[in-house]
C-alpha cells in the first residue's frame, strides 16, 4: 500500500488533463443512470478496499466539521464546544471549520483506526463521496480525492472504461 501511495499524485497528476475534459463532456450530457453506476463501481472497490490499510485521508486532509458534527463530537468527548473548537479547529480559506493539524488529531497511526470514528464527522463518514446521490455535481472533488484515496483514482479510471466517452473528430470544411 505503501507504494501505491507514494505513486498515487503522479498517476493522478497524469490523468488530470483527461479527467477534466471526462468530467466536463460527462456534464454536458449526464447519463441518467450514472448515480447508480457511481455506486455499483464504489461497492465494488470498496469490497476489495481496506481503508485502515491506507489512512492517507486521514493523514492529509481535514474534513469539513459542521456545528452537528462539532456538538456530537464535543459531547462525546465531554468538552465544551468552544473548549473543543479552540483546541481542534480553525477557519481555512473557504470559512469552513477544519482541523488545525494534519494529520488528523484523532488518528491511530500505528493502525490508522480513529478514536471518534461512532461519531466522526459526516464528511469522515460519507468520505470520499463517490457513491452520493447527483454525483454530477461533485465531480472537482472527486478529481482531487484521485490526489489521496487510491480508491477513488480506481473508480474514475474504471468509469471511465465502462461510461467512455466517445470523442468525435471535428469535421472540416473544404
Amino acid at each position: 500500500m505503501q507504494k501505491r501511495l507514494e505513486q498515487l499524485p503522479k498517476l493522478a497528476q497524469e490523468a488530470l488533463k483527461e479527467n477534466k475534459k471526462y468530467f466536463a463532456n460527462l456534464k454536458k450530457r449526464t447519463p441518467k443512470n450514472l448515480d447508480y453506476v457511481m455506486q455499483d463501481l464504489h461497492d465494488k472497490e470498496f469490497a476489495k478496499t481496506d481503508c485502515l490499510e491506507c489512512g492517507n485521508c486521514c493523514k492529509t486532509t481535514s474534513p469539513i466539521f459542521t456545528v452537528k458534527d462539532i456538538e456530537r463530537i464535543s459531547k462525546h468527548l465531554k468538552m465544551k464546544v468552544t473548549d473543543f473548537i479552540e483546541q481542534y479547529l480553525e477557519r481555512d480559506t473557504d470559512d469552513f471549520m477544519v482541523l488545525k493539524s494534519s494529520p488528523c488529531t484523532f488518528l491511530d497511526e500505528s493502525d490508522n483506526s480513529c478514536f471518534i470514528y461512532d461519531v466522526r464527522p459526516k464528511a469522515c463518514a460519507e468520505y470520499p463521496h463517490t457513491d452520493r446521490r447527483k454525483f454530477i455535481q461533485i465531480t472537482d472533488l472527486t478529481i482531487a480525492n484521485t490526489f489521496v484515496c487510491p480508491a477513488t483514482y480506481n473508480i474514475v479510471e474504471n468509469l471511465k472504461n465502462v461510461m467512455p466517452y466517445e470523442y468525435k473528430e471535428k469535421k472540416r470544411r473544404k
